[in-house]
């Protein structure tokens, strides 16, 4: 065989290989969006729908910046998808708790995204210091009815700054008759957005020029809201045993000083770490409870609370 018909040959087999590889690759290739069982998918734009509503108002998506603001917002929250997996994941624990405490303050469902925005539904603390789901500030946890002090923070209570949340988004529909504009006094405060309405003679929160961080406020909730009415839609696939349980317990009554949470703890067959958990408004290792406040602490039931052997490990 000579020389010229061996590069020949190997041109063919290197021809062949090219062609079965660009075959294979187009056969198997998926372009739906993310959620599905196979390596590829398509990052395309997402479809902002005719119509939507917030707690009841229509949101005014015939105003082009309007649509753009949300647009931004749903491309964000669905492909940033570790921390919005994680959101819907622990959304299941939360959600149904602080969605009765909604409804039995009277406050839209909606506002359930309120919290996901703030904080991740977290107990965290911001750079300003505000702090726990809702993100109160100091002043404004004791101004609707929370305990905030050295061994106590109710902030971090989840049922109680839930409430006390609640009573500042009812004071703030009471003097705005609007839920929009509640949303933005909540991330900027009352006064400010009382400011704005009158030095730019607006009306609705749709024609307010307010600070980036407010204005996206609004459309960060009806993203998250999109998102998790229909989660398969924006590409979040989650198994039922791939979310995080409802975890149930029961209350003990603490009416004195409790020298040591730690010992209480273990009086209770539960780990220190857990007894923080579930209480993380003890904001100390003891309680000197002066005033023989009336506090309810939770211990998680069976199977999440620990055995006598295993404190003793």
């Amino acid at each position: 065989m000579n020389r010229n018909l061996s590069y020949f040959i190997l041109l063919l087999i290197v021809v062949a290989l090219i062609l079965s590889s660009v075959v294979y690759q187009q056969k198997h290739r998926d372009v739906s969006l993310p959620g599905t069982n196979k390596q590829y998918y398509k990052i395309v734009p997402l479809s902002i729908p005719d119509t939507l509503s917030f707690a009841g108002e229509p949101v005014p998506l015939d105003i082009f910046y309007v649509r753009e603001a949300l647009d931004r917002e749903l491309s964000v929250n669905t492909y940033w998808h570790s921390s919005t997996l994680q959101l819907i994941k622990r959304a299941h624990r939360w959600l149904p708790f602080i969605d009765t405490i909604l409804v039995d303050e009277g406050i839209p469902l909606d506002f359930r995204y309120m919290p996901m925005v703030e904080s991740g539904l977290q107990n965290v603390v911001s750079p300003a210091h505000a702090v726990g789901f809702w993100q109160l500030l100091k002043s404004t946890a004791k101004e609707n009815g929370l305990e905030v002090d050295r061994e106590v923070d109710e902030r971090y209570n989840v049922e109680k700054s839930t409430r006390a949340a609640c009573r500042y988004l009812k004071k703030s529909y009471k003097k705005f008759g609007n839920w929009a504009l509640v949303i933005a006094s909540y991330n900027a405060g009352q006064k400010r957005i009382e400011k704005f309405l009158k030095q730019q003679q607006a009306t609705s929160f749709y024609d307010l020029l307010v600070a980036d961080e407010t204005s996206r406020y609004i459309y960060r909730m009806l993203a998250l809201k999109m998102i998790f009415e229909n989660p398969k839609k924006y590409g979040f696939y989650i198994r039922p045993s791939q979310e995080y349980p409802i975890i149930p317990t029961h209350t003990v009554e603490v009416k004195g000083a409790v020298k040591s949470w730690a010992t209480f703890a273990h009086q209770h067959h539960i780990s220190y770490k857990l007894l923080k958990y579930f209480n993380p408004w003890l904001r100390r290792t003891s309680l000197k409870n002066p005033h023989h406040k009336t506090y309810f602490i939770k211990i998680p039931d069976a199977p999440y609370n620990l055995t006598d052997a295993k404190l003793k490990e």
